[in-house]
């Protein structure tokens, strides 16, 4: 369970995922290992721990993503190492709807406006891509300083770069907007889980046709 006492006095709910996110992508990369194990700084159970290690999934996942496209991969490996995206995966959708509970039970006591409307997207999906944000920013920005590249790479790298910067500038507003609304009782919020069927043995057809075949 998330700890509810948290305080954010000197930044906004959403710039401290910005600060936990960059950390944590930076704690990765002192690594770069997909085996490594994280140094989370912050005390189990409370919010930040776990926004640390959503990032931190992220970037090892960030990184299979990389190796499985290696055109030389063995396909061996490849299967070993797509199953374990697959796992990766489901890891992801799961903390990130364990952190729409936590905002469930930080406005449990909120009584919607009559008008309140819903958004497109729950806070942890949209924080979500925050975290996505921080390790695309950090790749980019390595990619605009190459040296062993040309210099149209590096400019052309250092636009996307600042447009990615943007994105971020943006999306930071809206996550605080989002939040401050739901506190205000101007919009409300549900969390949904994912229902992935594909990692279910009882509605992936695959792998429930198999079973009922072994019987």
């Amino acid at each position: 369970m998330f700890a509810k006492n948290n305080t954010y006095t000197t930044m906004t709910f959403a710039e401290e995922c910005n600060n936990i996110f960059d950390a944590a992508t930076v704690e990765y990369h002192r690594h770069d290992n997909i085996d490594a194990t994280a140094d989370n700084p912050y005390g189990e159970g409370s919010i930040e721990h776990e926004l640390f290690v959503k990032n931190w999934i992220d970037a090892v996942q960030w990184h299979m993503e990389d190796i499985i496209r290696d055109p030389g991969i063995d396909p061996v490996a490849a299967l070993t190492l797509k199953r374990r995206i697959d796992r990766s995966n489901q890891e992801r959708t799961d903390l990130v709807e364990r952190i729409d509970s936590y905002f469930r039970g930080k406005y449990a006591s909120v009584k919607p406006c009559a008008d309140a409307t819903i958004n497109t997207e729950s806070p942890a999906w949209a924080i979500d891509r925050l975290s996505i944000l921080a390790l695309k920013i950090y790749h980019m920005s390595e990619e605009s300083l190459r040296t062993d590249a040309s210099e149209e790479h590096r400019a052309k790298c250092a636009a996307k770069l600042a447009v990615l910067l943007e994105q971020r500038k943006d999306l930071t507003t809206a996550i605080d907007q989002l939040l401050d609304d739901i506190a205000a009782g101007r919009k409300y919020m549900k969390v949904y889980c994912q229902m992935k069927m594909y990692n279910d043995p009882a509605t992936n057809p695959v792998l429930y046709a198999k079973k009922q075949g072994q019987r």
